[in-house]
């Protein structure tokens, strides 16, 4: 295990760009139950490996829930009411999921915050999310809530670019990143995940990635 997962730090708010945080610890409080409600999400809508449209299979296993889930097939990427796999609409999100993003957002700066889609990935060691922007949501306004639980990550924020430099930022159980506004379209990305072990999840990240997929009529989103 590296050196650099031999600090880990909770509270306070760690700065990435003008309108992009890591709250350390911020989902620590009621991180049990994020993880009881994802259990019950899995039952309804199973983790999946869903292909890219250049014909890879992602290595990431993922599920959703809310009133739209993010899928990606040969087609391209896009949002849907229903679970391709099942043909149901996507498991409800639990208000724990709700609340928990929305106080993260306002404690960024981003108020009135109001998720419609909640992306499940799991990661297992030797996985990777590849740079890519958050850009199939319909309006842009909105920011990104991202929450990490389980086995540290380390978590790419770069520029505007695919080829611009990137900051490299270790994520531990319970630390949220946040991040809108001007660097609402940074592209960003998770390394091979490092062989680890968490208490609870053993050899496995869960990440929920909160975000506002359909339109929406609030101008609030701006940061202190």
């Amino acid at each position: 295990m590296i050196d650099l997962f031999e600090n880990e730090n909770t509270g306070g708010r760690e700065i990435l760009g003008m309108e992009a945080f890591v709250l350390k610890g911020f989902a620590l409080p009621i991180a049990n139950e994020l993880l009881a409600k994802i259990a019950f999400i899995q039952t309804l809508s199973p983790f999946r490996h869903m292909t890219t449209p250049g014909g890879h299979t992602m290595s990431v296993g993922l599920t959703n829930c809310g009133q739209l889930g993010w899928t990606s097939d040969r087609r391209g990427y896009k949002y849907s009411a229903l679970d391709p796999a099942t043909g149901n609409p996507w498991p409800v999100m639990p208000n724990e999921f709700l609340e928990l993003a929305k106080s993260a957002a306002s404690e960024a700066g981003f108020v009135n915050f109001v998720p419609d889609a909640c992306l499940i990935n799991k990661y297992i060691p030797g996985t990777k999310l590849s740079l890519h922007q958050d850009k199939d949501e319909q309006d842009l306004r909105a920011p990104i809530v991202s929450v990490s639980l389980g086995i540290p990550a380390v978590f790419q924020f770069g520029g505007f670019e695919r080829g611009a430099s990137t900051i490299k930022v270790p994520l531990f159980h319970g630390d949220v990143v946040v991040w809108g506004g001007v660097d609402r379209l940074r592209f960003h990305g998770i390394l091979p995940l490092k062989p680890n072990s968490h208490s609870i999840l053993g050899e496995q990240r869960i990440n929920l990635t909160f975000r506002k997929a359909s339109p929406f009529n609030s101008n609030n989103f701006n940061a202190f």
